[in-house]
């Protein structure tokens, strides 16, 4: 009986689909507004629990039906904000909580382990990913083993091996037919989109140069609490370790660099740059760097700058600009979004009145393409190669070299754990002053 439902749906999303989009095919899909997409959350942090909600929030009949975090309490807090919210059905009807999250106890998985048991589940038809970035890569592939779309946050990786893996995988979904989004949510916002659709029309010229900052203040911190083991600390405080975030040029400052990739249409052939730790030095930052400043050098010869910094009571700025022969656009902010010639003329203003929020339109898309059972979305190898971009980033900076992209890609270096327990210790340990050892330019290996 399931399986001639699923192909009578898979008839039907053929026929709503038309000639333009692949039909679905295999398992985990759904062809119909009025089926329930039935979804696991795996991680169940700040972002998982607001990327579940938006998911819950398209206009599709979309319910969480499992839940996996490593920690219980984690999981608790998410089970509590998702079950405390208001939710519409595809009709638009507000609905009982219960008919949108729909976990009982024995679907709510803790541990190492957790995503495991979650992704499995036989009617689940879409996973999101949204724990620590180092375990993307284990978890992308379980998802696609398991025939499951896909929603996962950036950054997909932290070393060479994890994206090589997250690249390699991500034929594999191809393959399947298997709805891949990644969280780099710019390609989802309209006033990107359409500047840079006309960018790649040619309205500014070739671009020649430009600028990508992701500069502000520091993020939140968990100081070590008596009894944690090493493994649970740096878990519970992952954004300072390199092995969990991949330092805040992977974790944040990607989106930018994605978004120079974007416009470029490439990924820089080599990195070169510095960066430090001038600000945030105590034991509770773990390894990371404070500051990164880069220059991003592309096959045409064409040179990016990049700065990412967590400074408290500097000046901040989150945005990217490009120089084109023809033109320019300084900023990708609402209403400013521009693109000017050199005399002052604008060639196209943005009107954002009336944008959605970007987090909710890379939701609505994913979902309304898995109810009509079409195959559309194959973000996973861009996301890998951005992420790699940021990485290299952090090579450069962590050994004041000039980084290739091959060599960089190539690199054996692996900074996951040899084994995940809470007993278990990562491989970057803290001395006797409690601090952690930290990258020396002109010292430290990458490669």
């Amino acid at each position: 009986m399931e399986q001639n439902r699923r192909n009578f749906l898979k008839a039907s999303g053929l026929i709503a689909g038309g000639a333009l989009l692949t039909p679905l095919t295999g398992h985990g899909f759904n062809s119909s507004v009025d089926e329930t997409i039935r979804v696991a959350l795996i991680g169940c942090g700040g972002r998982g629990t607001g990327a579940a909600a938006q998911a819950l929030s398209t206009n599709q009949n979309v319910q969480i039906v499992a839940m996996a975090d490593a920690f219980k309490d984690r999981l608790d807090e998410s089970y509590k904000n998702l079950t405390a919210k208001k939710y519409k059905n595809a009709a638009g009807t507000v609905v009982d909580t219960n008919t949108k999250v729909n976990v009982p106890d024995d679907r709510k998985f803790v541990g190492f382990d957790a995503f495991q048991k979650a992704i499995a589940l036989k009617d689940v038809d879409v996973v999101i990913l949204a724990t620590p970035p180092g375990f993307r890569p284990s978890h992308f592939e379980e998802a696609v083993k398991n025939n499951k779309h896909i929603f996962m946050e950036k950054p997909v990786a932290t070393d060479a091996p994890g994206i090589r893996k997250v690249l390699e995988v991500a034929e594999e979904a191809k393959k399947k037919k298997l709805n891949v989004v990644v969280g780099l949510q710019r390609h989802y916002q309209a006033n990107y989109r359409e500047a840079i659709k006309r960018i790649h029309d040619g309205a500014i010229g070739d671009i020649v140069g430009g600028q990508v900052y992701w500069v502000g203040s520091s993020p939140w911190m968990k100081e070590r609490v008596a009894g944690q083991s090493e493994m649970e600390y740096q878990m519970r405080n992952w954004y300072y370790f390199n092995w969990l975030c991949g330092d805040h040029i992977s974790e944040q400052h990607v989106h930018n660099i994605d978004v120079a990739n974007w416009v470029k249409k490439g990924y820089p052939v080599q990195i070169q740059g510095t960066g430090g730790r001038q600000v945030r030095t105590g034991k509770a930052y773990g390894e990371i760097f404070d500051h990164h400043t880069l220059d991003l050098t592309y096959a045409d010869g064409t040179v990016i700058s990049s700065q990412c910094r967590q400074f408290e009571g500097t000046w901040n700025k989150v945005d990217e600009a490009f120089v084109g022969t023809k033109g320019r656009i300084d900023s990708f902010d609402g209403k400013k979004t521009a693109l000017k010639d050199y005399k002052g003329g604008v060639i196209y203003q943005h009107d954002d009145k009336g944008d959605k929020n970007p987090y909710q339109v890379e939701h609505d898309e994913l979902f309304a393409a898995i109810a009509k059972g079409e195959y559309k979305f194959a973000d996973a190898e861009n996301g890998a190669k951005s992420t790699m971009t940021a990485i290299m980033g952090r090579m450069a900076t962590y050994s004041g070299k000039m980084i290739k992209w091959e060599e960089a890609l190539n690199s054996d270096i692996n900074l996951f754990p040899d084994k995940l327990a809470w007993d278990a210790s990562p491989k970057i340990l803290p001395g006797p002053d409690g601090l952690y050892p930290v990258a020396i330019p002109g010292k430290t290996q990458v490669i």
